[in-house]
């Protein structure tokens, strides 16, 4: 097992598996925000590839936050573990995507600020994030790229579990995982520094790649 410093180290360990998109210039690098941006701003500028941000929110059980039952991403997309969610009040999962909707939109007013609406049209779209536990964050990921018109959509991660990897690689053209651990925990596990990251370090790394 490997463990990253942090995630810019993360990030060049990407790169280098991605190197093949180098120079490419229909590519766009677009981060998870919050965690995968520092690891998605390495790779987009190993690549030399403009650098964007996607928000997306989990949607946890409310007893269990950190248990994702689904997701939500921009333009309305939704996507739900129906066996788990299955288990839920309606109420609760209305409660809990109601409260995520409006986290969703304060980023993306505030990370977007003067930039344009995502357009993917045409466009390879790698999504980067720092690891990959149950796969349903990066799941509604891809179905957002795809909505905004992306021709290929390649989910980069540094780290992830086999049952995530597995499901990620049938639902994007295209899987690159630096690691499978057997054993996978949780993302945290993989980093030695794995802090919190803030708005500023989103809206610096965005400001940077300009």
């Amino acid at each position: 097992m490997t463990t990253y410093r942090n995630r810019a180290e993360a990030g060049a360990v990407l790169a280098e598996q991605l190197s093949g998109l180098a120079g490419q210039p229909d590519v766009i690098v677009l981060g998870l925000v919050r965690g995968g941006v520092p690891v998605a701003r390495v790779v987009a500028d190993r690549l030399g590839a403009p650098l964007d941000i996607l928000v997306v929110r989990k949607l946890g059980m409310p007893w269990a936050p950190e248990v994702a039952f689904g997701a939500l991403g921009p333009g309305g997309v939704q996507v739900l573990n129906e066996q788990v969610a299955a288990g839920l009040d309606p109420a609760d999962v209305t409660d809990v995507s109601q409260r995520e909707q409006a986290e969703l939109d304060r980023r993306e007013r505030l990370y977007r600020s003067d930039r344009p609406p995502l357009d993917l049209a045409g466009r390879t779209a790698v999504v980067v994030d720092d690891g990959l536990a149950t796969g349903a964050t990066a799941r509604a990921a891809v179905a957002v790229a795809r909505r905004l018109g992306a021709r290929r959509v390649v989910v980069a991660v540094p780290v992830g579990s086999v049952e995530a990897c597995d499901l990620l690689a049938t639902e994007s053209d295209e899987l690159v995982c630096a690691q499978r651990p057997p054993d996978f925990g949780a993302v945290s596990t993989y980093y030695t520094d794995f802090h919190e990251v803030s708005d500023g370090e989103v809206t610096d790394a965005l400001a940077a790649n300009r």
